[in-house]
């Protein structure tokens, strides 16, 4: 079994050196993931109607779903940001170093600033700023606290890293390496 890559409107998706897609993983169109990312199963990156650019060592968990707006919305990702489980990213820019917790949804042209976390559960209503370093949560979601730079960069690298190790357990079967 392997992932659905599905080219449309002219463009095929590409994806970077050391890259891990789950099998049952679905990327298509106008989509770029870089080098040493995992895109877990069951996540849907549909760059039909728009593009999305994802940067190097960001992980994109189970379940979660990308698209965007015809000719309005985009989607970036900058490196080593992780994206958990079952969320919703539509149309929205996220900065480097960031996390966005399990179940969350950002909406269109919002902003999630760099080492940023949402938490989980969080909706992000469209066009939102989310400043660097900044807590946000709840539904909608509001600024709760600012989080110590160093701290977030550390838990983020963290985090890509862990996840990049996970995807080579199955990419290479004999690597059995503990995340400790």
């Amino acid at each position: 079994m392997s992932a659905t890559i599905i080219p449309v409107r002219g463009f095929t998706p590409r994806i970077g050196e050391g890259t891990f897609v789950a099998p049952n993983a679905s990327i298509i169109g106008d989509v770029v993931i870089g080098r040493d990312c995992s895109i877990w199963f069951n996540t849907v990156i549909r760059g039909d109607v728009n593009s999305i650019r994802i940067a190097d060592r960001v992980n994109i968990q189970d379940g979660t779903v990308l698209h965007t707006l015809y000719q309005k919305s985009t989607i970036e990702i900058g490196e080593d940001v992780s994206i958990g489980h079952n969320v919703t990213l539509h149309g929205c820019h996220i900065r480097p170093f960031a996390l966005i917790g399990m179940g969350a949804v950002v909406m269109d042209d919002a902003v999630v600033g760099e080492g940023a976390l949402v938490a989980a559960g969080s909706v992000v209503l469209s066009r939102t700023q989310i400043g660097p370093n900044e807590l946000w949560g709840g539904a909608p979601a509001k600024f709760i606290k600012m989080v110590d730079p160093d701290q977030a960069r550390e838990l983020n690298i963290k985090i890509a890293r862990n996840y990049l190790m996970y995807s080579r357990w199955y990419t290479d079967p004999d690597n059995v390496t503990d995340p400790q």
